[in-house]
């Protein structure tokens, strides 16, 4: 589990995704799609999270 979640989370870091230069939040631009991806990233956190302490 360990390691599938540090794959996952190596997945989904923006130096692999980024199209051009000034996505995301603190760039010179961002997308709604670029929010809806840390919002997905927010929620699966918390849910994992959560998962893991209600056993």
């Amino acid at each position: 589990m360990k390691s599938a979640l540090i794959a996952c989370s190596l997945a989904v870091t923006p130096w692999l995704a980024a199209a051009h230069d000034g996505h995301g939040l603190d760039g010179a631009h961002w997308h709604a799609t670029d929010v809806w991806g840390f919002v997905a990233l927010a929620v699966a956190a918390g849910a994992a999270i959560w998962w893991r302490k209600r056993k």
